[in-house]
């Protein structure tokens, strides 16, 4: 087997990861390089391929496939850095953006401002046209109005244009004309129309995600293509797939016809790592996965096996950010990774992030002119860091900056640089205790039945005190945690969604349309399936779904078809129990006399390209190791003490380890606290037992 690829670019480190063709997988870690992004990529397959014994063009050469993961997208639509572009609607319905879902999380908190729409409302056009509900034109499209409107698009210089018409689900005649026109009168000018990207109910959620698309199309066009080109001209001959939102991955050409997907690409990929670490190590099918980077703590779950997706996914803060709008894994993103700066705030409070120092300048402690505290720089004051062997020694450490800025926040609270430290770190364990209650407890799963799986830079520092809050007793850190995302791409599948609203209930269920939907859905299942090169005699899985809800219910759940198509009156009541059950696992309710509305229909195709890495061996005989040496650390729960390191590279599987211990890999360090333990399992993981 040919060299196997996965890069994955975050707002502080490049991650590449490579399997061999002995089944094993390397590391590689490098500062992002956001003018440039290959220039990172680059660095971080250089350290790999001096891992393996060869040359960097070697390894790009001998490579069959190279996945690749971005959060250019995601980072682009934060920071408004998208392209210029129109949004096309119906006449009548020009405030679809900006009123959005109307509502915010404090109703009577008059200090925040109301959220902008993501196209100024100046840039929203409007076509005299309407389609009705169920597909009957109200009012014949004007041409020549449509066309003059695209004229003052030309006119204003727009990028790019976004076309979402009221009901175009129903009868897309309207948006193809509008298309029509575009290619005429606006050549090389990219668009995004509504119906093809998501075919859904709901006007602002279709109208966002199009929104989104069209905005994205010439950054992720010009940026893929450039990443390729980059590949290409430094030997690399192989397949090159992007990883998507959707917890798989995709060829470049069908991202960068719908860059919507590669939102989040990164974070998604980590449940799919989780999921993998939890089969390997035999530890059930509910599984609370956190990454924790330099920017941000991403949270996800893996559910009875499977992947959560939501379409309830927003860019910022719900209601007052904007919504992706299309099916994407369930990660939760907050601002508290290991570049996360502290602060006091005007009340003389401690906070922690949302902010962060990124890569450039990073923390303090980077000595690249960073000035600010960081939950690194607290880690480094707490003795948890080695200065001269971060990143494997590739990047040494000026501890002497991160003592300099603890010291002075400490000293605006009267505090010493260890009590100082040591709250930073609590407070940041409290902000990662919240966003995973948010993903389980409130979605009706219990902490205290899963097993956590931890990867980030930075999730050894306090993984161990948040599990042990959470009443989770077991936690798996794999030996390569720092680049959990880029290792669930060398697991994960090519995977395409397809989506059809047909909207009915259980008192009058339209079994025709509803299988004339579902038939649509497998037929564009089938077709993605004949595009993909080498998925002829691939394993292939597909699922259809339903997403259902109560009369007068606002959201819907997920819900799986038990059959391909709906026979008749017993098969729509196996539907309904189907929601009964998915409704009161998440809500422990359900409510049998109330009609089931039926809104949105969908099928997921997963198909298995990737030869998999070799099971591992789960024996291993247990000893304690010897430590490498000792250092001062402090502990919130007794203050300074000599505390053993001990070095990932010298120890062997079966190796158990107790607390107050550090454990040292290449790319990440785990803090064992006193009264608890870790081991390394024979699957190259440690499994941190958290329960004193």
């Amino acid at each position: 087997m040919a060299y196997r690829i996965s890069v994955d670019t975050g707002g502080t480190f490049t991650d590449v990861v490579v399997l061999d063709r002995a089944g094993h997988m390397h590391i590689g870690k490098a500062l992002t390089t956001h003018e440039r992004i290959f220039d990172g990529m680059a660095a971080a397959i250089a350290v790999v391929a001096a891992d393996l014994g060869i040359t960097a063009e070697a390894l790009l050469a001998e490579a069959a496939t190279l996945v690749y993961g971005t959060t250019r997208a995601t980072n682009a639509v934060v920071t408004k850095r998208t392209a210029r572009t129109a949004f096309l609607t119906t006449r009548g319905f020009r405030d679809t953006l900006t009123l959005k879902e109307g509502g915010k999380h404090g109703p009577h908190d008059y200090s925040v401002d109301y959220p902008a729409p993501y196209i100024p409302r100046r840039r929203t056009f409007e076509i005299a046209e309407r389609i009705g509900a169920d597909g009957e034109v109200v009012l014949p499209l004007d041409i020549a109005q449509a066309r003059g409107v695209i004229g003052a698009l030309s006119e204003r210089g727009f990028e790019a244009v976004a076309v979402s018409l009221l009901w175009s689900i129903a009868n897309p005649a309207h948006e193809l004309a509008l298309a029509s026109l575009l290619d005429e009168h606006l050549p090389g000018v990219p668009y995004t129309l509504s119906h093809r990207l998501v075919p859904i109910l709901r006007e602002y959620r279709r109208a966002s995600a199009t929104a989104i698309d069209a905005s994205l199309k010439p950054l992720m066009q010009a940026h893929l293509t450039g990443m390729e080109a980059d590949l290409r001209a430094a030997g690399f001959r192989g397949d090159l797939l992007v990883s998507t939102s959707a917890g798989g991955c995709q060829h470049v050409e069908e991202l960068v016809a719908r860059p919507i997907h590669t939102l989040k690409s990164g974070p998604a990929m980590a449940p799919v790592a989780g999921r993998s670490a939890s089969v390997a190590e035999g530890m059930g099918g509910n599984v609370i996965v956190c990454d924790t980077g330099g920017t941000t703590f991403d949270v996800g779950l893996v559910r009875d096996g499977g992947l959560v997706y939501t379409r309830d996914s927003w860019l910022g803060p719900r209601w007052l950010g904007d919504i992706i709008g299309t099916s994407t894994v369930d990660v939760r993103s907050i601002g508290a990774g290991g570049g996360s700066i502290a602060w006091r705030d005007a009340g003389g409070l401690l906070r922690v992030g949302p902010q962060s120092a990124g890569s450039n300048p990073g923390p303090a402690c980077y000595g690249r002119g960073g000035d600010t505290p960081t939950v690194t720089d607290a880690a480094m004051v707490l003795g948890y860091i080695d200065p001269d062997f971060f990143n494997g020694g590739r990047l040494a450490l000026d501890a002497a900056a991160s003592h300099r800025v603890i010291g002075r926040l400490a000293a605006e609270f009267g505090q010493t640089p260890d009590q100082t430290a040591a709250a930073i770190m609590t407070i940041a364990n409290e902000l990662m205790i919240k966003a995973i209650g948010e993903i389980t407890v409130n979605e009706g799963l219990n902490p205290r039945e899963s097993v956590i799986v931890a990867g980030g830079g930075a999730a050894g520092f306090n993984i161990m005190p948040i599990a042990r809050e959470l009443g989770c007793d077991t936690v798996i850190l794999p030996r390569l945690a720092s680049a959990l995302s880029a290792c669930g791409m060398q697991v994960s599948d090519i995977v395409f969604e397809a989506t059809r609203s047909r909207f009915t209930d259980t008192t009058g269920f339209d079994i025709d349309g509803v299988n004339e939907a579902l038939a649509a859905i497998e037929g564009e299942l089938e077709s993605f399936r004949c595009s993909i090169e080498g998925a002829q005699g691939a394993l292939v899985r597909t699922e259809l779904l339903v997403e259902a809800r109560y009369r007068s219910q606002v959201w819907e759940l997920d819900t799986r078809i038990p059959a391909s198509r709906i026979g008749g009156p017993k098969d729509v009541g196996v539907l309904a129990e189907a929601f009964h059950q998915a409704h009161e696992r998440v809500y422990a309710v359900r409510d049998e006399g109330s009609p089931v509305e039926f809104v949105n229909w969908k099928g997921r195709i997963a198909i298995t390209v990737f030869e998999p890495p070799p099971p591992p061996d789960r024996t291993a005989a247990t000893h304690r190791p010897e430590p490498h040496e000792r250092r001062s650390c402090f502990f919130s729960e007794t203050g300074r003490l000599e505390t053993a390191i001990f070095k990932g590279a010298g120890l062997a599987p079966g190796a158990t380890i107790a607390g107050p211990a550090i454990i040292e890999e290449p790319t990440t360090t785990i803090v064992v606290p006193p009264g608890l333990s870790a081991t390394l399992s024979a699957a190259g993981n440690y499994i941190l037992r958290c329960a004193p």
